[in-house]
């Protein structure tokens, strides 16, 4: 199995993988919907990538892309300790399902981990289904030490 960093070049395999965990964990939504996010997706990407904020990992097996992950890095304005934080948000790993269950999704997670280290990133946060959970625990990855809440601004 080969794993590589995705370029800015192949914003479209982003989008696509995207667009089917979206439906997998989703459903269906009409073409002409898929159409438009999927336009908006390859826009966020390619902008995100130029501007260094996202990248990904693609496990490729004999020759098929097999499995997907990608982190968005936000800057976060700094404190007494530090004047400036980056934080990356896990970006939905997916593989597809004849190639689960076979620890694919551990290599592209240690990957995103460890490049996450190298660009400085003092947290990584993601949201998870619950098959996923037992992986990410793994890892290290626990509930957050402070409350989160949120608000949805769209109610």
């Amino acid at each position: 199995m080969k794993i590589s960093l995705i370029g800015k070049d192949q914003v479209e395999l982003l989008t696509k993988y995207r667009m089917a965990y979206l439906t997998e964990l989703q459903g269906e939504r009409p073409a002409e919907y898929q159409q438009k996010l999927s336009e908006e997706l390859n826009r966020f990407f390619k902008e995100a990538m130029y501007e260094d904020r996202f990248f990904a990992f693609m496990a490729e097996l004999d020759g098929e892309i097999v499995s997907f992950g990608g982190m968005v890095i936000k800057k976060i304005p700094g404190d007494f300790n530090q004047s400036m934080y980056l934080e990356g948000d896990i970006l939905n790993m997916y593989t597809i399902p004849s190639a689960r269950r076979k620890g694919i999704s551990a290599q592209i997670l240690d990957h995103l981990i460890a490049e996450a280290k190298r660009r400085g990133i003092s947290k990584i946060s993601l949201h998870t289904t619950k098959d996923g959970e037992k992986l990410y625990r793994k890892f290290g990855f626990e509930e957050p030490h402070y409350p989160v809440l949120e608000l949805l601004a769209t109610k």
